[in-house]
């Protein structure tokens, strides 16, 4: 899929992972929807990349109604620039670790494991879902070699806990693993219509998420790292998103970027 002149939508795209994603493909020439809770922080990325190239919507992405206000305000900016849609990259997540049960005997809060699924899995396919019945139906991106014609790319963002996820991360290896179960059968639904499913999955990456870890958890993985010896950082995922949009045989796979590290089960 081009990158130049086509519009990419992600959520979480504020800070961390998101912000750089968005502020890689702007300097590859798109234009990018910045979908997030904090409107300080997007409106200050619209500002640095240029209201031309970069449009903000505040969301709420465990709220269908939210979601709908954002793709009707996404579509509304694809038809001022004229750059159709190109790709959708839920990057918003969230993680609350807690034990199914404690060392006090209290059990794990559903509600706080409900939240996690609402962001990062719901959250995910509803805004796939919202953007589908428009992307269907608009004109596939022609071909110079003659080959099947694609309308875009959906990237979504599982991480290495879905595979060898650590005490405590019961919720939050539950979502990701969810996105990268999900991937084939999106992946196989989508096909038909030219858009393709990549899925991301990074480990221990610097971002806003992980700059809550105590100095014990951030010391404890740094241990089991094999190359390089340090957190990812969000320039190295934003590379690889690019990348994923470029390659048309990247579809229904889930790639891990973590360096060759696997978490450990005990910090």
């Amino acid at each position: 899929m081009q990158i130049k002149d086509r519009t990419y939508v992600i959520s979480g795209g504020a800070s961390g992972l998101g912000k750089a994603t968005a502020e890689l493909l702007v300097e590859n020439g798109a234009s990018v929807v910045i979908l997030d809770m904090s409107t300080e922080s997007g409106e200050e990325l619209v500002s640095k990349l240029g209201s031309t190239k970069a449009f903000f919507h505040e969301t709420d992405v465990s709220s269908s109604s939210s979601i709908a206000s954002a793709v009707k305000a996404s579509l509304e900016f694809i038809k001022k620039t004229g750059h159709e849609l190109g790709g959708v990259i839920p990057a918003a997540g969230v993680s609350l670790p807690a034990k199914i049960v404690d060392r006090n005997g209290e059990m794990c809060d559903m509600d706080q494991f409900d939240f996690v699924m609402n962001i990062n899995v719901r959250g995910s396919v509803d805004l796939v879902r919202q953007f589908c019945p428009y992307w269907i139906k608009r004109q596939p991106e022609k071909e110079v070699d003659g080959g099947d014609a694609e309308r875009g790319v959906i990237v979504l963002v599982a991480s290495s806990a879905a595979f060898d996820g650590q005490p405590g991360q019961v919720a939050y290896s539950a979502s990701k693993g969810a996105i990268a179960s999900l991937t084939l059968p999106l992946t196989r639904d989508l096909a038909r219509y030219g858009i393709r499913v990549v899925t991301i999955a990074p480990s221990l990456f610097e971002s806003r998420m992980t700059s809550m870890m105590t100095q014990k958890v951030r010391d404890s993985l740094l241990r089991v790292m094999e190359f390089p010896l340090r957190p990812g950082q969000a320039h190295e995922f934003a590379s690889l998103v690019k990348h994923s949009i470029e390659n048309k045989m990247l579809n229904g796979t889930v790639v891990r970027l973590d360096g060759g590290m696997r978490m450990p089960s005990k910090m």
